[in-house]
């Protein structure tokens, strides 16, 4: 059973990519998401937040030179992983969710369901049982 309670930030320009990350979510049953447009958005939820989030999916495009997404997510407390995607484009090597790095890059121009799962395992490892049912 998936913890319900995940608090997950989805940062992108585009509106069809941030539906589309959220859906990935809400088919497996998160729904705590707070999509947003743009860098100062992310930053305002993230520096100002009286909890951490859990997971930060974010297009490594989004930052556009102004900000180094990778040391910001591992120096940030209030980021506990983070998921920087279509990193190919901002130069950013890639870095596997193996052996379970916070931060992780991917070349993907989009996460996939796979890659969600795979986050979500490492991230509540309670819903490692109910993404067994979407593999395939």
């Amino acid at each position: 059973m998936p913890n319900k309670a995940l608090r997950i930030l989805i940062a992108d320009e585009q509106h069809f990519h941030r539906m589309l990350i959220e859906r990935l979510f809400n088919q497996l049953d998160y729904y705590r998401v707070a999509p947003v447009q743009d860098l100062a958005s992310m930053l305002t939820l993230v520096e100002y937040g009286c909890e951490p989030f859990d997971l930060v999916v974010v297009n490594a495009a989004l930052a556009a030179g102004e900000l180094d997404l990778l040391s910001y997510f591992l120096d940030n407390r209030q980021v506990r992983h983070a998921l920087i995607f279509d990193g190919q484009r901002a130069q950013l090597p890639t870095i596997p969710a193996n052996p379970q790095p916070r931060v992780q890059v991917s070349h993907a121009a989009l996460p996939d369901l796979r890659c969600i799962q795979t986050l979500l395992a490492i991230i509540d490892p309670s819903s490692q049982e109910r993404n067994q049912r979407y593999a395939g």
